[in-house]
């Protein structure tokens, strides 16, 4: 079931309708897929797309935000591309068994099926004919209730154009084979830092982040929705191509990168090649997704695969490889996190923001500040130690519902989130409504016991 990565599981969905099937020892007067005679069970339900409502008993989230937002229950067959439904039931491992050519294709899902009967599904090859619409329909809607794991991921990839980015690992299974519940946790939080990663290196091409850039990079993810594999060893992210394809893209080049810089230092044990992946998209918070990603597995490995209705960036392959890493790249991914940290500088800013805390050792003397910033850093808040005067400065534009302005070094130790080397503290006019609306946002800070701390 696909869902934003920060949304607890599906609950149970009951059936709608019986799937759709056909039978490979009796011919049909038209071939197309024809009811099941029997209902699925129950412990199989249909599988809901992307853009559904379902009722509040169902227990799935609300649709995320963007253009998943518009989407129906199912893709209208009059919008659907057959050649991209064909591409899609390629990649997800559907196969293609004859047809009448150049009219439609036959297509089966993967695995043995049943010796009886099999789900079926007839695509045109193009609109030319009377009847593509009604085949399309009809493809759509075996697929919306098939139980087939492979099919919700067709149907995502035709609700909206996404480009798909796919994580496995290789560990010991659990109880029946599946995959024990923090293994499982551990590939979600893993896949969630490497697009992060990515979203990050959109914002800025730098070794090192920390807090810079979390917001807007937040904000770019927010329309991606995933899906589990069966047995919980491979999850799937579907990135919109409207909103995420540049994360895509520059993941695409940041994996390669990452690849080649670990076969050199391995074979060299020079780490220099990680300076130049910089340039790439290759970070401190990629490598540590990728230590995430590996530490206890025996290899794991990130697929990327272009939307078919979008087709491929430039620059890019069109087909990218797999690119796979194993516990013997652990040191290298360590120690290229280790040289990112240590080589990123510190900046000079001129920083407007809001006081949200004030504290100091004592009456007089000087104290450190915590600030919401408006402009001059990508970052969210900053502390900053400031002399009396300074700090004297902040508590009375904090009282009017000012903001202040204050010129420092913002420290890439400890994630830059303090600012050092403060001067030029000045309260920062603004016009009455804008004053209003700070004073408000800044009411439930102001109303903590400690906004306004003294002692050690």
């Amino acid at each position: 079931m696909h869902r934003p990565m920060d949304e607890p599981e599906y609950g149970s969905i009951p059936p709608s309708s019986s799937a759709h099937t056909t039978s490979r020892s009796q011919p049909h007067p038209r071939p197309h897929p024809h009811p099941h005679p029997h209902p699925p069970h129950p412990e199989s339900p249909p599988h809901p797309v992307p853009g559904g409502r379902p009722g509040h008993w169902s227990g799935v989230p609300a649709v995320p935000p963007g253009p998943w937002a518009d989407a129906g229950d199912t893709p209208d067959p009059g919008r659907v591309d057959p050649r991209v439904l064909g591409a899609l039931l390629a990649r997800h491992g559907w196969r293609r068994r004859g047809g009448a050519a150049g009219r439609y294709s036959r297509w089966t899902p993967p695995g043995p099926g049943d010796t009886g009967r099999v789900t079926s599904l007839l695509v045109p090859d193009s609109r030319a004919f009377p009847d593509a619409d009604d085949l399309l329909g009809e493809a759509l809607t075996a697929l919306a209730r098939s139980a087939v794991p492979s099919a919700r991921d067709v149907l995502t990839g035709l609700t909206v154009p996404s480009d798909e980015i796919r994580w496995w690992r290789d560990v010991p299974p659990g109880p029946a084979g599946a995959v024990p519940w923090p293994v499982q946790e551990q590939l979600r939080s893993a896949a969630r830092a490497v697009l992060l990663a990515g979203a990050l290196a959109v914002r800025a091409r730098t070794g090192y982040h920390g807090s810079r850039h979390r917001r807007q990079a937040q904000a770019a993810l927010a329309s991606v929705v995933v899906g589990a594999a069966p047995g919980g060893r491979g999850l799937t992210a579907f990135l919109p191509v409207d909103t995420g394809r540049t994360v895509s893209v520059r993941l695409h080049h940041a994996l390669s990168a990452t690849r080649e810089a670990i076969d050199y230092q391995r074979a060299t044990g020079n780490t220099d090649a990680f300076d130049t992946a910089v340039e790439a998209g290759v970070s401190r918070e990629l490598t540590d997704a990728l230590v995430a990603l590996v530490r206890g597995t025996e290899g794991a490995g990130i697929a990327l695969a272009w939307s078919p209705a979008a087709g491929t960036p430039e620059g890019c392959a069109a087909r990218p490889e797999p690119v796979e890493f194993s516990p013997g790249d652990l040191p290298a991914l360590r120690a290229a996190g280790a040289r990112y940290l240590a080589g990123e500088p510190s900046v000079p800013v001129r920083i407007t923001g809001t006081v949200v805390r004030m504290r100091r050792s004592g009456p007089h003397g000087e104290g450190t500040v915590r600030l919401r910033v408006l402009s001059g850093a990508e970052v969210g808040h900053v502390r900053v130690t400031l002399d009396e005067d300074g700090y004297r400065t902040a508590g009375h534009a904090h009282l009017t519902g000012l903001p202040i302005r204050v010129v420092g070094r913002l420290e890439s130790r400890g994630g830059f989130r303090r600012l050092t080397d403060a001067s030029a503290v000045a309260p920062v006019h603004v016009d009455e409504a804008e004053r209003d609306r700070l004073m408000k946002s800044l009411q439930s800070f102001q109303d903590a016991p400690d906004f306004f701390t003294e002692g050690d």
